[in-house]
């Protein structure tokens, strides 16, 4: 046998599952393809370096993070932007630095399922507190929870995946008083991977950076920007957050290539943001027209909705992908989650489960859910 770490013996990767179906709503992308303006520029933008592909990229990606800064505003510069391969590897710097052997990661459940694997692949203890039965959090138990727990890390995901609940800035504000503790603060990190879909108004912790050190906010450009093939991620915080970042980074993690296309693609920000505002009215319809059906649906300010409570809801998935439609199956029992798709692929997956519910048997949503009454959990990771 070989000698593996034992917490990874039995171990499955990371996926959802990759289907070849007429309609896939199941991993939040945008499926809108890239405009053919950003398409040309995209292109050129790699006929441009082709030549030097022979020399190490910049380490440090400084013109993409200063068009990222561009991008984000709020006065800030490419010496508050880091960047990296997806949002996943921005998460993964983060709990190199800060978290680690003997130290702890707590997060607000459900939430998104990545996130006990960056604790494990970094040897952090993983802890979770449950949200409300809305979905919220629950201020009052966190600060218990931090009292006992001491955590070095705190996550909080803002739209929420997989419920889609956005968290008010005094909620992050009040997180960010309670986790104050003199040399044993700390580090806030809110993932705003899905923050460009919120409904107007919605705040973005962005606006709570200046006066906060501790602060982290995280965003994609998988979702909104449509480039999940492209792999940036990138975070906002105060320069000393960057400079440890660069300290635990892998050599040249950015290609020359990624670098350039994704340059191109944040200029071009404009065009790719007129998608959102469809893919927010596709999400709003499936919210009105699943309610319609006599279905419980979560409030979503992100490009997805998650709905239910179904005795079965694997039956219900299952009975969607015979009909040709993929969607997620994740989230509390009883709840499934869609993407967000194109109009027409709405109307397939609105149809499709017009078929379904009728035969379902749903959840009685007196009974509380194991997940519901949950206290906190532990895991070493």
């Amino acid at each position: 046998m070989l000698p593996v770490r034992p917490e990874l013996v039995g171990q499955e990767p990371y996926g959802a599952p990759q289907l070849d179906v007429p309609v896939r709503l199941n991993v939040n992308e945008n499926p809108f393809p890239l405009p053919p303006v950003v398409v040309d520029a995209v292109t050129e933008a790699t006929r441009g370096l082709a030549a030097g592909l022979n020399r190490y990229p910049d380490r440090d990606a400084v013109a993409l993070r200063r068009r990222l800064a561009g991008y984000l505003g709020h006065g800030l510069d490419e010496r508050h932007i880091w960047a990296a391969n997806g949002s996943n590897e921005v998460m993964t710097h983060l709990l190199q630095a800060f978290a680690g052997p003997g130290r702890r990661v707590l997060t607000f459940t459900p939430t998104y399922s990545m996130y006990p694997e960056y604790a494990r692949n970094t040897w952090s203890d993983y802890v979770t507190l449950p949200r409300c039965e809305d979905f919220s959090i629950d201020l009052d138990a966190f600060e218990a929870a931090v009292g006992q727990e001491m955590p070095h890390v705190v996550i909080v995901t803002t739209p929420n995946n997989p419920t889609g609940t956005a968290t008010p800035l005094e909620v992050i504000a009040r997180i960010l008083e309670i986790t104050e503790n003199g040399e044993a603060s700390a580090m806030v990190i809110v993932d705003e991977a899905y923050q460009e879909f919120a409904r107007p108004g919605t705040a973005s912790a962005l606006d709570l950076l200046e006066d906060n050190p501790r602060l982290v906010v995280t965003r994609t450009m998988s979702k909104a920007f449509g480039f999940a093939g492209g792999r940036l991620g990138y975070l906002a915080a105060a320069p000393e957050v960057v400079d440890v970042c660069r300290v635990v980074r892998l050599p040249y993690h950015l290609s020359a290539v990624t670098q350039a296309v994704a340059s191109a693609a944040v200029d071009h920000a404009d065009v790719l943001m007129g998608q959102v505002a469809e893919l927010r009215a596709q999400r709003d319809r499936m919210e009105a027209e699943l309610r319609g059906m006599g279905l419980e649906v979560a409030e979503s300010d992100a490009n997805f909705v998650l709905f239910g409570r179904f005795e079965d809801r694997h039956a219900v998935w299952a009975d969607l992908l015979e009909r040709g439609v993929l969607i997620r199956e994740v989230g509390p029992p009883g709840w499934l989650r869609v993407s967000a798709g194109t109009p027409e692929e709405t109307d397939a997956f609105l149809r499709a489960m017009s078929e379904i519910v009728p035969d379902a048997v749903l959840m009685d949503t007196a009974v509380m859910t194991d997940e519901a009454a949950a206290q906190v959990n532990r895991s070493n990771a």
